[in-house]
C-alpha cells in the first residue's frame, strides 16, 4: 500500500527565475536580512512583481535596519535579470492583537500543516519530485555555468507518471530570440534530460510547446509570494493546509510546523518505524498546544501516539529544536523546502 494512492499523476517545478519564485526569494531575503541582525524579528512580508513594478508589503517588528528595496534589487539581479524596476514599499509593525498571543509562546496563526517522508529515495522524498526539481535546477546550472549560452532565467519542468513509469517530460525555458526550437530541444535532451532521467526511449518529450519563450520574468508575467506552495512541498502528491512559507518568521506555524511535521515524518521513516509517514498538525492562533497531532504509515496504521511522544509541536519548542531563528530561508525559496540535506528539518536523529 501507499499514502500516495494515484497511479497516474504529474509533478511540477519551476526555476529560480520564475516570477512567483523571484517574489518568494525577495520575501525570504528580507526575512534573512532581519534575522541576521535581530534573531527575534517578527516578519510577514509579501512581494508582488510584474512589468517593471515591485510591491513589497507586510508586517515587520524588528530592531534590524534593512533597506528592503536594496535587498529586492539584489535578488532580481542575482537571479539573472537586468530589467529596471520601480518599487512601492508598504511595511508596518505586526498587529498588537496577533503579538499578544505570540509573545506568550502561542501560534502565530491558525491552520493545518502536513509533513511527509518516504524511503523511496535517499532524500526521503518521492522519486518524481526529486527528479522534477533536478530538471528545473539543471536549467539554472546549465545557464550559470555557461554550458548553454542561449538559456535565460525563467522556466518550468514537469513529469507525468503512469502506472509507475515516466510517460512524458515537459521542459519550458526562456531563451534568446535567435535560437531555433529544434536546437533548444536537441540540447536540452542531451545536456539536461538524459543525464537526470536516464533512459527516455519510451518517454514523450515536450520542450517549449508554445513554440517560443523569449520574454520571461517580470517582463512577461506577474509574480506573487506564496503562489507555488505545491512546488514548495510535495508537488500535490500530499495534502497541503494552504498556507505558504516564504516571507514568514518561524513564529508563523504555517512555516515552522510544516517543517516540524517533515522532520518528524522523515525521522519516523529513517528510524525504521515506517516506509512512508504522513504527519498532520493543527493550531489555534495564540495557543501553544496544537489542537491536533496525527500520523499514519503506508498501511494506514496510526502512529499519532509515537509522534506525540517523540516530538514537541509547541511553536517555541519547534523553533528551539530546529534552530529556526537563523537567516537560512532564501535558499528554501527555490526547488522545494524539503529534501535538501543541510537544512535543520532534514537532519536525521535517533528516536
Amino acid at each position: 500500500m501507499s499514502i500516495i494512492n494515484q497511479q497516474t499523476y504529474t509533478v511540477e517545478s519551476v526555476t529560480a527565475g520564475h516570477p512567483d519564485k523571484v517574489c518568494d526569494q525577495i520575501s525570504d531575503a528580507i526575512l534573512d536580512a532581519c534575522l541576521a541582525q535581530d534573531p527575534n524579528s517578527r516578519v510577514a512580508v509579501e512581494s508582488f512583481g510584474g512589468h517593471g513594478l515591485v510591491v513589497i508589503g507586510g508586517e515587520v517588528t524588528t530592531t534590524a535596519k534593512v533597506n528592503y528595496e536594496e535587498v529586492a534589487r539584489k535578488v532580481y539581479k542575482d537571479v539573472g535579470y537586468t530589467q529596471e524596476l520601480k518599487f512601492i514599499i508598504n511595511i508596518v509593525q505586526q498587529s498588537p492583537d496577533i503579538a499578544m498571543g505570540v509573545d506568550t509562546g502561542g501560534a502565530g496563526d491558525q491552520g493545518i500543516m502536513y509533513g511527509y517522508a518516504t524511503d523511496e529515495t535517499p532524500e526521503f522524498m518521492p522519486w518524481a519530485v526529486v527528479k522534477v526539481h533536478a530538471l528545473a535546477k539543471g536549467l539554472q546550472e546549465l545557464r550559470e555555468k555557461g554550458e548553454i549560452l542561449w538559456l535565460k532565467p525563467d522556466g518550468k519542468t514537469q513529469i507525468t507518471i503512469n502506472n509507475g513509469k515516466v510517460e512524458n517530460i515537459l521542459v519550458s525555458t526562456q531563451h534568446d530570440e535567435n535560437i531555433s526550437q529544434e536546437e533548444i530541444k536537441k540540447n536540452l535532451i542531451e545536456k539536461l534530460i538524459k543525464p537526470i532521467m536516464g533512459d527516455i526511449s519510451d518517454v514523450e518529450i515536450f520542450v517549449n510547446p508554445t513554440g517560443k519563450f523569449v520574454q520571461g520574468g517580470f517582463e512577461a508575467d506577474t509574480g506573487l509570494t506564496g503562489r507555488k506552495i505545491m512546488v514548495d512541498t510535495y508537488c500535490g502528491l500530499i495534502n497541503h493546509g494552504g498556507g505558504c512559507f516564504s516571507g514568514k518568521d518561524p513564529s508563523k506555524v504555517d512555516r515552522s510546523a510544516a517543517y516540524m511535521a517533515r522532520f518528524a515524518a522523515k525521522n519516523i521513516v529513517a528510524n525504521g518505524y515506517a516506509k512512508q509517514c504522513l504527519v498532520s498538525v493543527a493550531y489555534a492562533i495564540g495557543k501553544a498546544e496544537p489542537l491536533m497531532v496525527s500520523a499514519i504509515d503506508e498501511n494506514g496504521k496510526d502512529l499519532s501516539a509515537l509522534i506525540r511522544e517523540k516530538f514537541d509541536f509547541k511553536p517555541n519548542s519547534i523553533i528551539k529544536t530546529l534552530n529556526l531563528r537563523q537567516p537560512i530561508y532564501q535558499i528554501t525559496a527555490s526547488y522545494g523546502h524539503f529534501g535538501k540535506a543541510d537544512l535543520p528539518w532534514e537532519q536525521i536523529i535517533k528516536i
